[in-house]
């Protein structure tokens, strides 16, 4: 299988590098990732600036390519100049810190999947919540032993997974679930400081205290279990369309 493996913590992550080795004796693999950390740009693409790659050493006789741009831009250049071929396969992981509930909304990570998705090629995000103990290796190998069940789904267009693990060994993993996106997990508390020069700057701080909804995917990773998640790109609200229609605009 041709595949592509891209991410947002850039090409020399461990997580990239486990993902890179775990596929490379069994599949024909291209990574093309960013040239340095791009967590939370989303979906979002190099439209100012030129976008440049080099061809990096991954290993002995190992190369990728690092790219001066998002996640989603990394895609979009393999796909239309540095594959020879089309893959049959996008995966963009493995993410130190999960992409589960709101989150998904800002990350690079389902982003690169997403920009997948979108072209028509099958994608996968891959995730380890953020801790101790990120099994960056079973969590390759994990991904490596599904693909043929994932390739196998024939999803709709439009249609992608994010998967993501808890941050346990994975001697520990309790199972798979397949999950909902959870909708308690914001980024909403600042901690706010002052400079020498007496002026306010902020930090992201964290989270309130919410508990996910039962069959989400950050109800599943509380309980050791690795989630499942579908996503997709078309976000029209099907469900409002009457609704709106009735407003008679």
């Amino acid at each position: 299988m041709k595949i592509l493996v891209t991410n947002d913590d850039g090409y020399q992550a461990p997580g990239i590098r486990a993902l890179f080795n775990a596929l490379k004796s069994d599949h024909e693999v291209t990574l093309a990732a960013p040239d340095r950390e791009k967590s939370a740009v989303g979906h979002g693409i190099t439209l100012h600036t030129p976008l440049k790659h080099q061809k990096v050493r991954l290993g002995h006789n190992d190369f990728g390519h690092a790219v001066a741009g998002n996640p989603a831009d990394c895609v979009k250049l393999a796909l239309f100049d540095i594959c020879d071929q089309t893959p049959d396969l996008v995966i963009s992981g493995i993410n130190a810190g999960s992409n589960t509930g709101l989150n998904i909304n800002y990350s690079g990570t389902v982003g690169a999947a997403r920009e997948a998705a979108i072209n028509g090629i099958r994608a996968i995000a891959v995730s380890i919540q953020y801790g101790d103990e990120m099994d960056f290796h079973g969590m390759a190998s994990y991904t490596a032993s599904i693909l043929e069940k994932a390739m196998a789904l024939n999803l709709p267009p439009g249609i992608f997974l994010n998967i993501n693990a808890p941050a346990v060994s994975f001697d520990r993993i309790a199972g798979t679930k397949v999950t909902s996106q959870a909708d308690n997990n914001l980024i909403n508390v600042f901690d706010r400081r002052r400079n020498p020069r007496d002026l306010t700057y902020y930090w992201y701080a964290g989270m309130a205290p919410n508990e996910p909804c039962e069959g989400s995917d950050d109800s599943a990773l509380l309980k050791n279990f690795i989630s499942i998640t579908p996503l997709q790109c078309n976000m029209t609200a099907h469900a409002a369309m009457d609704l709106v229609a009735k407003a008679d605009f």
